[in-house]
């Protein structure tokens, strides 16, 4: 077990999963002592909260109350009548699992506020984990564009001389700046970033069905392994090329009979240089607001880096390897990072 003294732990509360880590506050605090991630559907069960979050504090084998550093986007599912409610349930379920630890919530004005005082500012709470992650990345990096594309969202932050510099806020804000694309390598539904699939020479329509996923067409180019496939199968099937090729052939209403597995992986192929074509577009979109900032480069993260490393050598943009820190959990992280900053500077 861990004690927690010199400890803190960060949250990333998501709306499909959790990722938590556990950072040493006392020593190098790039560096995460470990890490959890847990697929977790909140419209599916959202009074399961608490339980998903303690099991993730045995996970991490901690011993002790911490603190805790909270960032969030669970509030957005439709599970909640508005985002205030979902935030002031997300508060309360944290609290359930971490009685007796102090519970720290990063807020869209850049700072924590302790739970009670985030209970009265629900709205301030809300979709908050990119500018976590922003504000870290700032740290190291004070020139740049952060590119986090997960399983679900794709974020593109701008940073120079140390400010992070959206045009954004909210998440409507952040869609119309381009900095918030809702695009993912796991969840997202094919037949939203195609209306149709060139198939035996002809542009053939998708079908509008919940027929396959993002991460099948990943699974199948070998981009990504069954771990990282971290939502339920569209057809509850097994999370193998096999079962995945069949997934896609029903995007255009075939199977795998039907089509032979070359076609499928074409149709892979096709899917991907589309989802590559369309965060090309909100880059170029961002970078179109940034001309006095010069040439920025990239620092990528998430389960889709490999989608943001294409984009980036497209448009000729280096990319800064952050391979130091858990890419694939960094807004927990930076949170825990930047409240680890905050009590040093408050106790210190």
């Amino acid at each position: 077990m861990i004690k927690a003294d010199n400890f803190v732990l960060g949250l990333d509360i998501g709306g499909a999963n959790i990722k938590a880590v556990l950072l040493d506050a006392a020593g190098n605090k790039t560096r995460a002592s470990r890490i959890a991630v847990q697929p977790f559907e909140i419209w599916q069960s959202k009074d399961s909260l608490s339980l998903v979050l303690a099991g993730l504090k045995n996970e991490l084998a901690i011993a002790g109350n911490p603190p805790v550093a909270v960032t969030m986007t669970a509030e957005l599912a439709d599970s909640f009548a508005s985002k205030r409610e979902g935030v002031l349930h997300i508060l309360d379920q944290v609290e359930i699992a971490f009685p007796d630890a102090t519970i720290f919530i990063f807020t869209l004005d850049n700072v924590f506020l302790e739970l009670e005082e985030a209970r009265k500012r629900p709205l301030g709470c809300a979709a908050s984990n990119w500018l976590a992650s922003a504000g870290l990345t700032a740290l190291f990096h004070p020139d740049c564009i952060m590119v986090d594309i997960g399983s679900t969202t794709t974020d593109i932050i701008p940073v120079f001389r140390g400010k992070v510099i959206n045009q954004g806020f909210t998440d409507p804000e952040r869609l119309m700046s381009g900095e918030l694309l809702y695009t993912g390598v796991v969840r997202t539904n094919p037949n939203v970033i195609v209306s149709h699939i060139p198939f035996r020479g002809r542009a053939t329509r998708v079908a509008a069905e919940y027929f396959a996923c993002m991460a099948d067409v990943y699974l199948v180019l070998g981009m990504i392994d069954a771990k990282a496939y971290t939502c339920p199968c569209p057809d509850n099937r097994e999370k193998t090329a096999e079962d995945s090729r069949q997934r896609l052939a029903r995007l255009i209403c075939a199977d795998a009979e039907i089509m032979e597995k070359k076609e499928i992986e074409a149709m892979a192929a096709y899917l991907f240089e589309k989802q590559v074509q369309q965060v090309t577009e909100s880059l170029l979109q961002v970078l179109s607001c940034l001309t006095f900032c010069g040439s920025l480069p990239f620092v990528t993260m998430g389960s889709g880096r490999f989608l943001a490393n294409e984009a980036a050598r497209r448009l000729g943009i280096p990319v800064i390897d952050m391979s130091s820190c858990p890419l694939v959990a960094f807004p927990a992280h930076a949170a825990a990072f930047l409240l680890a900053r905050d009590l040093d500077l408050k106790h210190g």
